[in-house]
């Protein structure tokens, strides 16, 4: 009974310095996600740049895991090369290492005045990212109490002689220990908590040094499993796994290092510091530095090889399936948005080739040149459909306020494309269809007046796109500009059907306000592009509430 009171115990503390790691991370990702990601890809140029932009983030988030699949994001995209890429993973296990450095100081005074200042902070913030920050005060609070709750309960274990008999045994099997300790960071999902665990059983004396650095080298090598498995089930196929695999490899190559030389680098980290908690600080941390110094001039030839073993998968057999929405990536909004971001951009492309399906249409007398408009309508129905259930399903704890407003603009934007498509499929393809079978000639004004609006169409997809992406308030004002700018060549092609008795199309069973409907129609898909812009000007109050001149 006595020995289930203490695992369920050390099971309980464990369990509470994760959650501790979690609020952590989750207020973070919360109050700055979205900032932080931009800041890693405006540094992922060169590796310098590169391992400290990893080592930076990772310090901030707490988590190598994260920084993973942020980075991942961009190297699977193709906005970053894969060796600047590894190089911010070098960085990013540095910054799990600077952690652990902190953590591993005796701060367990600070616990409780942590916590009282983040429930304080959280309970009376009247701004979501006070209440944010206050999350992660209060997250700090619970792992510095956690690691003294770990040291107190293992204190009295060392006294167990067959405790000591076991771990006797266990000495003599390093790889064993490194199987242990990845088994449990790869369960943590966390080597900032793995290599943590390792410490307080190293300085309740369960732990000898040599075993206890063997250890650290596990709890390394198990974390760098989680963002491989996480890729696995996304989309993207093989290239995904480059940057994950690239990165359990360097950390293997570590691993098979520092295990050559483990009585050697265990001496060398007990004459640094003798204290237990302390040397597998240090030995965490020299083992990613050795890894880093070691790994980066190898990255360019490394990253030449993962490319030529992982190739891209063939395209898509359905164009409707999405490429980007990577479910492993849910649990990271800033990560998760930025692939939701990159989809709704294939939709805006597949709404670019109907407008220039739509306008050939017009021009050809090909019988079947509407059908690639209603099989692209069907692209973005799918497109569009995948796009809200993914956001649906991001969890809205996890949520700041900052990835809230991104997500719901991320939607308005979908939904203004797909109705825009809609129009291109129910109605302008109906008219080319009309036009062919009815045999009806439009004159060169006509047909001029058509591609004209098609290409203004054209460039306000450009401002929309421009506007979804940087919330732009000038090009958000060019494109409800434009909507208006076609609201003059309607009136146009009307006064010219009025004046000229349908001089836009020709005689021969032309019906006269057949342009003036196209011209109608394609007003309308100017209409929901010109939405895109609703929400900025909006946000910056320059948006009247109606047209109407008040009480009428």
């Amino acid at each position: 009974m006595n020995e289930f009171r203490f695992l369920l115990q050390l099971a309980g503390e464990a369990a509470l310095l994760l959650w501790g790691l979690h609020m952590v991370q989750s207020g973070i990702q919360r109050a700055y996600g979205g900032r932080l990601q931009s800041i890693l890809g405006a540094a992922l140029g060169r590796p310098w740049r590169a391992v400290l932009a990893g080592l930076g983030v990772t310090a901030v988030l707490q988590s190598s895991t994260a920084t993973a699949l942020m980075v991942g994001s961009f190297a699977a995209a193709g906005l970053v090369g894969l060796a600047p890429a590894l190089a911010a993973m070098l960085g990013a296990n540095l910054g799990t290492a600077l952690l652990v450095q902190a953590l591993s100081f005796d701060m367990a005074w600070l616990s409780p005045l942590l916590i009282l200042a983040g429930v304080v902070a959280f309970r009376r913030a009247g701004r979501t990212r006070t209440r944010d920050l206050a999350r992660v005060a209060i997250g700090l609070g619970l792992m510095l109490l956690a690691l003294a709750l770990l040291g107190a309960t293992l204190a009295p274990v060392e006294r167990s002689a067959g405790l000591r008999e076991v771990l006797a045994v266990l000495a003599d099997m390093p790889l064993v220990l490194v199987l242990m300790a990845a088994i449990l960071a790869w369960a943590a999902h966390s080597s900032v908590a793995g290599v943590l665990f390792v410490a307080a059983l190293a300085g309740g004396g369960s732990l000898q040094p040599e075993a206890a650095v063997a250890m650290v080298l596990g709890a390394n090598l198990g974390t760098a499993l989680n963002p491989l498995l996480q890729a696995q089930g996304g989309t993207g196929g093989p290239p995904r796994l480059r940057l994950p695999l690239g990165n359990l490899m360097n950390r293997a190559l570590g691993c098979a290092v520092a295990l050559a030389l483990l009585p050697s680098f265990t001496a060398l980290m007990a004459a640094l510091d003798p204290d237990p908690v302390r040397l597998v600080a240090n030995a965490h941390l020299a083992f990613n530095l050795m890894t880093a110094l070691v790994a980066l001039p190898l990255l360019r030839p490394q990253a030449w090889l993962l490319t030529r073993l992982l190739h891209p998968p063939p395209p898509e057999a359905d164009p409707a399936a999405p490429r980007y929405l990577d479910r492993g990536a849910l649990g990271t909004p800033s990560v998760a948005l930025a692939h939701a971001t990159r989809e709704a951009l294939r939709v805006a492309d597949v709404l670019k080739d109907m407008l220039a399906a739509s306008a050939h249409g017009f021009a050809t007398e090909d019988r079947g040149a509407g059908k690639p408009v209603a099989r692209m309508d069907d692209t973005v129905d799918g497109l569009h459909r995948a796009i809200h259930a993914y956001l649906a399903a991001l969890p809205a704890e996890a949520l700041g306020d900052e990835e809230a407003g991104r997500a719901r603009r991320i939607q308005g934007f979908v939904i203004a494309l797909e109705q825009a498509a809609d129009v291109l499929a129910r109605d302008l393809a109906q008219h080319a269809a009309k036009r062919q079978r009815r045999g009806l000639d439009l004159t060169r004004e006509g047909q001029d007046m058509l591609d004209a609006v098609h290409a203004a169409l054209g460039a306000q997809l450009t401002l929309a796109v421009t506007v979804f992406l940087s919330e732009d308030l000038d090009a958000a004002r060019r494109l409800v500009a434009a909507k208006e700018k076609l609201r003059e060549t309607e009136r146009e092609a009307a006064r010219r059907v009025v004046t000229a008795g349908g001089a836009l199309a020709s005689e021969g069973g032309a019906v006269p306000s057949f342009v003036l409907d196209c011209v109608r129609d394609l007003r309308r898909v100017s209409a929901h592009l010109a939405s895109v812009a609703h929400p900025v000007l909006e946000q910056h109050g320059v948006l009247l509430p109606s047209r109407l001149l008040p009480g009428n």
